[in-house]
């Protein structure tokens, strides 16, 4: 079969004019192998009381831009005191460099080698134009929302999709969400007053003068109040979240909620970009390096990670309010690490973010899009009164494949047998200090293509597969170097072959995400390592 030819999906009648790879249905015969739906022999008697659990998951947050993590510039006291109430890692990890592929692998529990997305993948119409929506999940991917709806839990996914439109294989609502508001489709995200949102299948209009994501304006005046308008979705996603756990405090839920912040476009509240100093910002951003400008764009970026701090607060004091932050599993993480630099300007990155003026890696190397440490490595901060102790931190090596696994052992649930990450329940309840960390896997086609096998405290990576020449495989000790300033491939050999024989083991086919790794899975190669 020819993965580049299209042909219709079944839900065509609901996107007319929307085509998807034919090797989707390859996909879904694959994702049968490796779906989480398998569950093991042995039943878990469940707790007697069911936790309610919450995930957080903020949108291109860096891993040093949490006052918890070290950054001196931007406010985030409610995470700060959540940190300080419950545990730290300092060694987590996204499980993808990108938005979609991150969300499928932690909803899933499958790691990038395993998972149907890998990549941002935009859908279009029969001329090749963009419609609205990413490449929908498979119908048969098992969730831990699906999960969760089994044991007899509400849920909620409120916030980010980009899984699947509306009506498609990938709908939230297919997944094990009862309830679904917010933005669908990433790029209807870029803006903070967007035309619209979806609540379920249902398209709530919010803004009759929406503002557009992008725009540049090469002179005159650069005026905040240009780039609003009368709602503002972060508003109405919290509001949301907040009467969720109001209405189902009785009974467990499941709440994920991914708000767009600090996601560019540079669009948070005035309040907030005033309560920082002016000084910051001598020269306005006129959109040279996509999205919208602003005429404080330091003050807004901060201000934007200030705002999602505030969400934060509010979702923990809903819970408090409602009586069951003893009886709440909170985990807070984001997607990928901070968005990246761009040629067009030598000091606003993307959007018009300074990531160098925040110190927002802290100095690991990399940006969103990378499997460097800076495009990996986030933020996870735990919170269940009683259950984690407070004021703990963690440098034990765990990401996003982890969470379900965790999840499930908190519940006593049948465990999948197909989940690629390890629970760290043992961890967080300091049970015990011992845990094996199987290696953690990334396989990324996008970006020039790239490979990455965390195992112990070493890390191997190679980029541009995708490329005429591909780069070479390179070693990095993270847990000593985490900048990953020095290649050890030639003085650690060994390691590359390990990691070459974890990724024929891990990387399955993805016809819809191709991706050649020489000496993995190219013809004729496979038995020897590339130098």
């Amino acid at each position: 079969m020819n993965a580049h030819k299209t042909a219709p999906f079944p839900w065509k009648t609901a996107f007319p004019k929307v085509q998807l790879h034919a090797s989707s249905l390859v996909i879904s015969m694959l994702m049968a192998v490796f779906a989480v739906q398998i569950y093991s022999s042995e039943s878990k008697p469940a707790p007697a009381q069911k936790p309610n659990i919450v995930i957080i998951l903020a949108d291109d947050l860096g891993w040093g831009e949490l006052g918890c993590h070290g950054q001196e510039k931007i406010r985030t006291p409610n995470l700060d005191r959540m940190a300080a109430a419950g545990m730290r890692f300092t060694q987590f990890y996204s499980g993808a460099p990108v938005c979609a592929p991150a969300r499928n692998v932690l909803l899933t529990g499958l790691h990038l080698g395993h998972a149907s997305i890998r990549g941002n993948r935009e859908l279009k119409d029969e001329q090749g134009r963009p419609v609205e929506g990413q490449q929908p999940m498979p119908a048969e991917s098992f969730t831990i929302a699906k999960a969760l709806k089994q044991a007899g839990y509400a849920t909620a996914a409120i916030g980010k999709w980009g899984l699947g439109p509306p009506g498609s294989s990938g709908d939230p609502n297919m997944h094990g969400f009862d309830l679904f508001f917010g933005y669908n489709c990433q790029r209807v995200a870029h803006s903070y007053y967007p035309p619209y949102l979806w609540r379920n299948q249902e398209k709530i209009i919010i803004n009759t003068n929406p503002i557009p994501g992008h725009k540049k304006q090469p002179d005159g005046p650069v005026r905040l109040e240009d780039y609003q308008s009368d709602k503002f979705a972060p508003d109405l996603l919290i509001s949301e979240a907040v009467d969720f756990i109001e209405k189902h405090s009785k009974e467990p839920f499941f709440l994920y909620y991914a708000p767009i912040e600090p996601h560019v476009a540079l669009q948070p509240p005035k309040r907030l970009v005033e309560s920082y100093p002016e000084s910051w910002d001598p020269i306005p951003y006129r959109g040279q390096c996509g999205y919208l400008p602003h005429p404080r764009p330091r003050a807004a970026y901060a201000a934007m990670i200030t705002h999602l701090d505030e969400q934060v607060g509010k979702i923990l004091q809903a819970l408090k309010k409602a009586g069951v932050e003893d009886k709440t599993l909170v985990l807070f993480t984001s997607d990928n690490g901070t968005t990246h630099r761009s040629p067009q300007d030598t000091v606003f990155g993307v959007g018009g973010v300074d990531a160098n003026f925040f110190n927002s890696t802290r100095g690991l190397r990399g940006f969103k899009g990378s499997v460097y440490e800076g495009g990996i490595r986030v933020p996870l901060i735990v919170q269940w009164p009683g259950n984690v102790p407070a004021g703990k931190t963690s440098d034990f090596p765990a990401y996003f494949p982890d969470i379900f696994a965790t999840v499930a052992d908190v519940l006593r649930l049948e465990t999948p047998r197909k989940l690629d990450g390890i629970s760290l329940l043992p961890l967080l309840t300091e049970q015990t200090a011992q845990l094996q960390r199987p290696p953690m896997v990334w396989v990324f086609p996008e970006y020039g293509g790239q490979v990455a096998v965390r195992f112990e405290q070493f890390k191997v990576v190679r980029q541009n597969l995708s490329r005429r020449n591909p780069g070479p495989w390179e070693v990095y000790d993270v847990a000593n170097d985490p900048s990953e300033t020095n290649d050890l491939a030639q003085q650690q050999p060994a390691w590359i072959d390990k990691a070459i024989q974890i990724l024929k083991r891990e990387m399955a086919p993805n016809p819809i995400f191709p991706l050649v790794v020489p000496g993995v899975n190219d013809t004729g190669q496979n038995n020897k390592r590339p130098q």
